[in-house]
């Protein structure tokens, strides 16, 4: 390191021109580097979603997921596969390991579907593998002052859709709420029987009309010509004259008109709306190397275009989440001013001499510059986590430089200030800034090693703050020494004055070594003790921007109640205050499907945008105050983000071949459950359950796959072909208008059979059974899920204290638990963190014996870590902050941080054992670096402070919590390490410097 310096002081232009650079080309790196919410990342599972309208959940479940989870045995790294099925939908979910490249996974699915061959009337299969660059970066609705609904639909993609397009750095523009336009058949029975005509016949009627066929080659006329048979309809008035066959020979001709109301629909069975009125919706996902602010600023300018063309269209931007990363930016980088501000004041305070401040502030934008630079020539963009890395680092990167400077300071106050003394004094902390650098990038590095969840996030993150440590570090070996030769030749420096007290506390210690070391002992079993009854909790995916409302029935209650009570709840929503926009949204649909969104039909979905700075709190508030006005519905309210919903669920799974016992034990589980202390609610996929009548059919009577195609054609809208409209394909499909509203409606059902029409309860038995109208599969085996909704915050008291209530519990035989959700994630992702600590401690030891070429002196340097983390657990006992993960970030981070201070403090030691015996040497050491431990660590402290009080985004590793366990934990390792780590390191070297002593007394006695 002495040759940096060295070559600094030697090449003094070159080295000016290098920092300006650096400062021109790191600005430039800000305006270039993307900036997107999240860095990119996958999720390791496919969804697999699929839609059959009028079927049941017994009935998907085994014409659809069935045969889809057998299709996927053969996918290899899956670790699971989960399926939900209900009435009308399908999804399965197959997770993969970590390591398993998900592209590949998604053709293996992609394969196995292509081969699948599934009912009529059910979607193809839809597949999604999400990942975050799925995150819309903005998404718009779009309004017309006049024009038909299918003129507009025409014009918007047409003329608006290639607009957005067409914007550079645009990956997709997916439009939703479009219709569907149907030609819809709507059969009068009674017609149908006057006119002996049967459904059969209006079926094999239209059925085929609009096919081409190829009947091969011919030679006509001597030349070889292709022959084909061409049907085609175009018009609903060519459709309505088509004539029915007739078996009564010479009977009048019976058109399809005659006997049907034949009409064109928009298609549309759900609803879709943005504040309470139909919806055109525009979702616009970015390209990956592209910058979401930046594609973000043309969307708002092409929609402000489109508002000032006044031909009548209306495009709002909903929401934006490129207006979140402006946000998170500015956010994060006021918090770095901020802490960089506050170390800048403690520099001040210590020094007392503005010209060394200078030089040592002057690190910070250098090293945030190189930063910057580094991040963009490694493909990084700039992020809520790389941003994250940049406050949490901001502190320690004065620390190298605040070494240096102080080094300096106070030796040029005993020798004189020359060049000389300059180099000498940077080379003196030269090893120590290096190795503590070093060891700080030891605890960050290893972050990539985590193959769970958190190792996309905390990749950039670790890679942020090592650039930024390995800058300072650079800055402090070459930059700060020149600029301390320039500017204090000839600063007035205060005389440098040892702190007499400390000294005088610290050769007491020295002499009593069992009080410090008991005292220390004692209170790190205490914060032990305090940790084991602290609440863990999970990272909330809370953002005030955007709530959640959920409003969902019974499974039996019919969708024209669920869409009636739906829409009137949603004008009482929109009378509320807070809100930006509000998107509604019920039912199944391809567009959703494409996405992986299939739900309940009986579920209505809010998404509420909230205006800025709007009370979230107070909206959900008001919310929940309508609740009694919907007493059979079940109405959801919750924070929520595009990371997902702030709520936080424990899993219970039960698993075993009989369906019965599963059921008796979900009862008595979520009996012992309700009633726990901080569960807000408690539910099974097996409580709801629907009446399902079955048409048990005589085989004497009638076929009884006949009978099913007939009830299917009656009871549902059957689809029949297509036919082009207006130059667009438009499909056909029949409806008898045929709705049974009881038992007996059902019996006296007619089905045409070989002796005729015959009412349906002559050929089939009614019966009406319960079923659940949600299935789950877990790797093709029914189960039965048990949720809890529980405070994140207190996850872990809560856990336990349901699994004391089901200790109690005995299970059927062959039933086996298994416990899943948040609390399993929090185990792996604390399991995985712990790991990373181990070996961070393991690598920090290594670079020490590196550094010092023994083993037992870093062992002196490793106390800091116990006593580090008792500052760590009493801050979050004080600070009442739950643990979660990115509070065992934090302790991750103090490893790195608080093992600074000691190898200052221990390199001096070394350094003064070359002249002075082992005790002289760490009283001499202590006075000496005190000052300059306790502005790296003053610094650093309040370069954190903003953190405590910053409202941490979605997604983000920087919280309150790793902000009060690395303030708590560094405060109290500093005190700590100048009173407690002198006297462990007097006691690893106890003999020698016993005998030191003993010489020196002999010596003087002899002297006497």
């Amino acid at each position: 390191m002495k040759y940096l310096t060295k070559w600094s002081f030697r090449n003094k232009a070159a080295l000016i021109v290098m920092t300006v650079l650096t400062l021109g080309l790191g600005i430039g790196s800000y305006f270039i580097l993307p900036m997107e919410l999240m860095p990119e990342a996958d999720n390791p599972q496919v969804t697999v979603a699929t839609i059959g309208q009028g079927y049941n959940s017994q009935t998907m479940t085994q014409e659809v997921t069935e045969p889809i989870e057998s299709a996927l045995a053969t996918i290899k790294g899956k670790t699971d596969v989960l399926s939900t099925t209900g009435d009308g939908y399908s999804q399965v979910n197959i997770s993969f390991d970590s390591k398993t490249d998900m592209k590949e996974a998604k053709k293996q699915v992609e394969d196995a579907m292509n081969n699948l061959k599934l009912p009529d009337n059910v979607s193809k299969p839809n597949i999604i593998q999400y990942d975050t660059s799925m995150i819309p970066v903005a998404e718009l609705s779009i309004a017309f002052d006049k024009g038909s609904r299918e003129a507009n639909l025409q014009k918007l993609k047409k003329e608006i859709l290639p607009k957005f397009e067409s914007i550079k750095g645009v990956g997709n523009v997916a439009l939703y709420g479009k219709d569907n336009p149907l030609v819809e058949v709507k059969l009068n029975l009674k017609k149908l029987a006057a006119k002996q005509q049967s459904i059969n016949s209006v079926m094999t009627l239209l059925q085929g009309q609009n096919l081409s066929v190829s009947l091969g080659d011919k030679s006509i006329d001597g030349q070889m010509s292709n022959l084909k048979v061409v049907g085609k309809i175009t018009s609903i008035d060519e459709l309505g004259n088509l004539v029915l066959p007739s078996i009564v020979p010479a009977a009048p001709a019976v058109h399809l008109k005659d006997v049907a109301d034949i009409q064109r629909s928009n298609g549309q069975e759900g609803i879709s709306h943005v504040n309470g009125k139909d919806a055109m919706a525009i979702s616009i996902t970015k390209e990956s190397n592209a910058s979401a602010v930046t594609v973000g600023k043309e969307i708002k300018k092409v929609a402000e275009d489109i508002n000032k063309s006044g031909t009548g269209e209306h495009a709002e931007i909903l929401f934006s989440s490129s207006k979140m990363v402006v946000d998170s930016v500015n956010s994060m980088l006021r918090e770095v001013l901020l802490g960089a501000l506050f170390a800048t004041i403690v520099i001040v305070l210590f020094l007392r001499n503005i010209r060394s401040t200078l030089i040592t502030v002057v690190s910070i934008p250098l090293s945030l510059g190189l930063t910057l630079l580094l991040l963009w020539r490694s493909g990084i963009t700039l992020n809520i986590l790389t941003l994250g890395g940049v406050a949490v680092a901001v502190g320690r990167l004065v620390d190298d430089s605040i070494v240096v400077v102080e080094n300096i300071f106070r030796k040029t106050q005993k020798e004189g200030f020359s060049r000389e003394t300059v180099m000498q004094a940077t080379s003196e902390v030269g090893k120590a800034i290096t190795s503590s650098t070093l060891t700080t990038i030891a605890v960050f590095l290893p972050m990539g090693l985590i193959q769970s969840s958190l190792k996309a996030f905390l990749l950039p993150f670790a890679l942020t703050v090592t650039y930024s440590l390995l800058a300072s570090l650079l800055v402090a070996l070459t930059v700060v020494p020149l600029m301390s030769f320039g500017l204090l030749k000839k600063a007035k420096l205060p005389e440098h004055k040892e702190p007499k007290r400390y000294m005088n506390i610290l050769k007491w210690n020295l002499n009593h070594k069992w009080v410090p070391v008991l005292f220390a002992i004692i209170v790190f079993a205490g914060s032990i003790t305090l940790y084991t009854v602290l609440p863990k909790g999970s990272v909330s995916a809370d953002d005030t921007t955007m709530v959640s409302v959920t409003m969902t029935y019974p499974s039996d209650t019919p969708i024209a109640k669920v869409q009636d009570n739906g829409l009137a709840f949603e004008n009482k929503l929109l009378k509320l205050k807070g809100y930006q926009s509000i998107i509604t949204q019920q039912g199944n649909s391809e567009e959703q499907a494409k996405w992986g969104q299939v739900s309940n039909p009986t579920q209505t979905t809010f998404t509420v945008i909230m205006k800025d700075n709007a009370n979230a709190d107070h909206f959900m508030k008001d919310v929940n105050a309508l609740k009694k006005d919907y007493p059979n519905a079940d109405i959801q309210a919750s924070t929520a983000s595009f990371m997902g919903s702030s709520q936080t669920a424990i899993t219970y799974d039960l698993e075993g071949p009989d369906r019965e016992k599963l059921l008796k034990a979900s009862d008595d589980m979520i009996k012992l459950m309700d009633g726990t202390k901080g569960v807000k609610k408690v539910s099974s996929n097996a409580e709801e359950k629907k009446p399902v009548y079955q048409f048990v059919v005589d085989p004497t009577k009638a076929n009884t796959g006949q009978i099913a195609m007939q009830l299917n054609g009656l009871l549902n809208k059957t689809p029949i072909g297509n036919m082009t409209i207006g130059g667009k394909e438009t499909s056909v499909v029949m409806d008898t208008n045929l709705n049974p509203t009881s038992k007996n409606d059902l019996d006296k059902i007619q089905i045409a059979t070989q002796t005729g029409m015959v009412p349906l309860s002559s050929i089939a038995k009614i019966e009406k059974v319960t079923q659940s109208s949600t299935v789950l599969h877990k790797n093709g085996k029914e189960y039965i899920r048990i949720s809890a909704e529980v405070n994140p915050k207190k996850l872990s008291v809560i856990s336990t204290d349901i699994d004391k209530k089901l200790d109690k519990l005995n299970l059927p035989k062959n039933v086996k638990l298994v416990k899943g959700g948040a609390v399993t994630q929090q185990a792996s992702d604390f399991a995985d963190l712990g790991l990373v600590m181990l070996i961070s401690i393991g690598l920090v030891y290594l670079i020490m014996v590196i550094t010092f070429k023994t083993l037992r002196t870093p062992v002196a340097i490793l106390m800091t870590l116990p006593l580090a983390s008792i500052g760590a657990v009493l801050g979050l006992v004080v600070s009442r902050v739950s643990v979660d993960s990115t509070a065992l970030l934090g302790a991750l981070m103090l490893i790195g941080i608080v093992v600074t201070n000691a190898i200052v403090l221990i390199d001096k030691i070394k350094q003064n054992e070359e002249h002075m015996s082992i005790r002289e040497a760490i009283v001499e050491a202590a006075a000496t670096r005190t000052r300059p431990i306790l502005m790296t660590a003053v610094a650093t402290i309040c370069a954190m402070l903003p953190l405590l009080f910053t409202h941490a985004e979605a997604g983000s590793l920087v919280s309150k919590g790793l902000a009060v366990v690395v303030i708590g934990g560094l405060a109290v390792a500093t005190v700590l390490t100048l009173f407690i780590v002198p006297v462990f390191y007097e006691l690893l070297y106890f003999r020698k410097s016993k005998k030191q002593r003993k010489t020196a007394k002999t010596e003087l006695t002899q002297s006497v």
